[in-house]
């Protein structure tokens, strides 16, 4: 093996590539067009060009992955994760062409890839399962049930149902999902827990007949079926005497049975007597695969294209060392319904960082990102933004060293879930090992996703950043860059910034320049230590003297980005005049990100009543329902299907009833 081209892109080709740099091992990279600047398609030493932007065109054109294998004289193909990585007849394809695979062999692939019969399988080889339904024969004694896509994972093509009237349209929406993630619409019902522990084992299995169950984790916190926060080991697996033997020989027993070699992943759903039961084998790397790696020592992807080589599992499999948190930091915004986020990342810095795509041996963060400094999220693909992993000697401190390092992180340009993730890792229920996949319901998303900063800190922290731009425009000024700052002849009329948050609406910022400092109106007392156009040290009256704060400001546009031990600020400067030409409608229901109009739910005319689906948007791979604000009548309906529009795009406009009637 002397070439590799990953089959993906983002964060996995570039961990892919990591490894294969360690090792001495060539690279070669796909991209789409919307990839085209992507950091993965920079660090290959090839890279070729998938025309188009959807997976559709480019990411799932097994044909076109081959063509460019064999063009840039890549050997062998990994496939990552998503995408084809799970599909039998590309693995097949790659076989045919003389490539190696890296991968399971082509009839484990096959026969794991069907969830409905890989469960038939698994029940006969002893793994507890549940039990598959029939979609055509689910009644309301079934409820709740869960509708889940055969052919993949992450959360794709996957619903909840507790109202048997909506298993129909939920079933046409998962069928759309799974077409568009996975390329095949083919889903299946099982029975839905509430509540439960998602547990998982990763194996590893060479050519010679050795199957290592290498270490459980514990991805129990999960949105919309899709894992947020994981770690290794479980805390539930580590307080119940025995479970952990019964869950390697339950995954080692699944793996036997279809003769599986390389790197793979059994799912088990458990409750908290350490009952469990097997949900599916994952034949492919896992997303959360770098907390395995962190408490064995392992490289796993080394150990892949070892296998793929033909040479045998070391001898000894490592012990289990200290543990390891990884959480997923996603362009998404959990306090409105996690609706994606599309843009520029204009920095991503996390502090304490020790190491990027590697394993580290002492305590610290990891950080596994596809993304880098000013790279662009568009809307054709996961919005993932990185995966940020702890590791340390007990759970507690690594909870807390994560924590701590998001906080503090400089993550400019977007909305991410940061606070969500830190409130999670700081929770008590969290720090006690009291977890589960109804972990949001049951703790309050709403409280969950507050931001970190509370609203008087979030007020100091803009009256920074009005210091600050004050000193950047009489830094930039060529005509009073000599005279006091705020200078007026009537020194009783204030300097005035405004400035609009996300959560807490318009600030008007006061402040006047005076003989002996700085007055800053509702702000009594506060000292001006130091300001420039990118720092500015303010002392803030306490109970027992002035604190010292410093806060760090960056500038994007009218963005303005505020960071400080107190917690993250991001906020948008405001001009002093308004164009009228740019205010929208009362009624309007604007688009919450960039996507493609999939489905009209009303027309032109028609009554609606609040809450009715209006359209349907088609957003990095997930659907998401625009409805009506308020009771009354559709006026404008500005879109068709197909159309691709761009965030705030006006869509449709309902007037409510009672403007109607006045």
């Amino acid at each position: 093996m002397t070439n590799v081209l990953v089959a993906n892109r983002g964060e996995i080709a570039r961990r892919v590539f990591a490894t294969c740099r360690r090792m001495g091992i060539g690279t070669t990279a796909v991209y789409s067009d919307a990839d085209a600047a992507s950091p993965h398609v920079a660090e290959a030493d090839a890279a070729i060009r998938l025309p188009g932007n959807t997976p559709a065109e480019t990411y799932l054109r097994g044909e076109l992955i081959i063509e460019a294998a064999l063009s840039a004289g890549a050997d062998a193909i990994h496939p990552g994760y998503g995408f084809l990585s799970e599909n039998a007849e590309f693995a097949r394809s790659v076989l045919d062409a003389g490539l190696v695979w890296i991968g399971p062999p082509v009839a484990a692939i096959e026969q794991m890839g069907s969830k409905v019969e890989s469960k038939k399988m698994m029940d006969a080889a002893g793994v507890p399962v549940l039990a598959e339904l029939d979609p055509a024969e689910v009644t309301d004694a079934h409820l709740p049930v869960l509708i889940k896509a055969s052919a993949g994972g992450g959360g794709r093509g996957m619903r909840v149902v507790r109202d048997l009237a909506e298993l129909r349209d939920q079933i046409a929406g998962a069928q759309r999902e799974a077409e568009s993630a996975f390329g095949d619409p083919t889903v299946f019902c099982e029975r839905y827990l509430e509540t439960g522990r998602h547990i998982e084992v990763q194996v590893m299995s060479d050519n010679f007949g050795k199957t290592w169950a290498v270490g459980e984790r514990e991805c129990s916190i999960q949105r919309r079926h899709q894992k947020v926060v994981e770690e290794a080991p479980s805390p539930l697996v580590e307080k119940i005497e025995g479970m952990r033997d019964r869950l390697f020989e339950a995954a080692r027993l699944a793996a036997e049975a279809i003769g599986y070699e390389g790197a793979g992943t059994v799912e088990f759903l458990a409750d908290e007597k350490g009952d469990f039961f097997f949900l599916e084998m994952n034949t492919r790397l896992q997303v959360e695969h770098p907390v395995t790696e962190q408490t064995t020592g392992l490289d796993l992807v080394r150990l892949q294209l070892q296998v793929a080589s033909g040479l045998p599992l070391p001898a000894n499999q490592p012990a289990l060392r200290g543990h390891s948190i990884e959480v997923r930091l996603y362009a998404e915004d959990p306090a409105h319904d996690w609706q994606p986020q599309s843009g520029p990342v204009h920095k991503l810095e996390i502090p304490f960082t020790a190491g990027e795509f590697t394993v580290l041996d002492q305590p610290g963060v990891r950080l596994d990102t596809g993304v880098v400094d000013e790279s662009v999220v568009g809307v054709h693909y996961d919005p993932m933004l990185a995966k940020v992993i702890s590791y340390a000697e007990t759970r507690a401190e690594a909870a807390h060293l994560l924590a701590t390092a998001l906080q503090r992180a400089k993550i400019h340009g977007l909305v991410t879930n940061r606070d969500l993730l830190v409130r999670v890792l700081r929770h008590p229920a969290f720090l006690a090992g009291d977890t589960d996949t109804a972990f949001f319901a049951t703790h309050d998303l709403a409280v969950l996703s507050a931001p970190l900063v509370s609203e008087a800190d979030e007020a100091l922290s803009i009256v920074a950043a009005a210091l600050a731009d004050s000193a950047a425009n009489r830094a930039t000024s060529r005509l009073a860059g000599l005279t006091p700052s705020g200078w007026r002849n009537l020194s009783s009329l204030p300097q005035n910034k405004s400035y609009e948050s996300r959560t807490t609406g318009i600030h008007e910022v006061r402040y006047r320049f005076t003989r002996t400092g700085i007055a800053v109106e509702g702000h009594d007392g506060l000292e001006l230590i130091s300001v420039a156009p990118d720092r500015v040290v303010l002392g803030v009256p306490g109970q027992r003297g002035s604190v010292r704060r410093q806060f760090e400001i960056a500038r994007y546009g009218d963005l303005v980005a505020i960071d400080s031990p107190l917690g993250p600020v991001a906020v948008r400067r405001l001009p002093r005049f308004t164009d009228p030409s740019e205010q929208v409608a009362a009624g309007s229901l604007l688009a919450p990100m960039p996507g493609s109009v999939i489905r009209l739910g009303a027309a032109e005319g028609d009554h609606v009543k609040q809450g009715q689906p209006i359209l349907w948007l088609e957003a990095m791979k997930m659907e998401h329902t625009i409805a009506a604000p308020a009771t009354g009548v559709l006026s404008a309906l500005n879109v068709t299907v197909g159309q691709q529009v761009e965030v705030g795009t006006v869509l449709a406009v309902v007037e409510e009833e009672e403007q109607e009637q006045a």
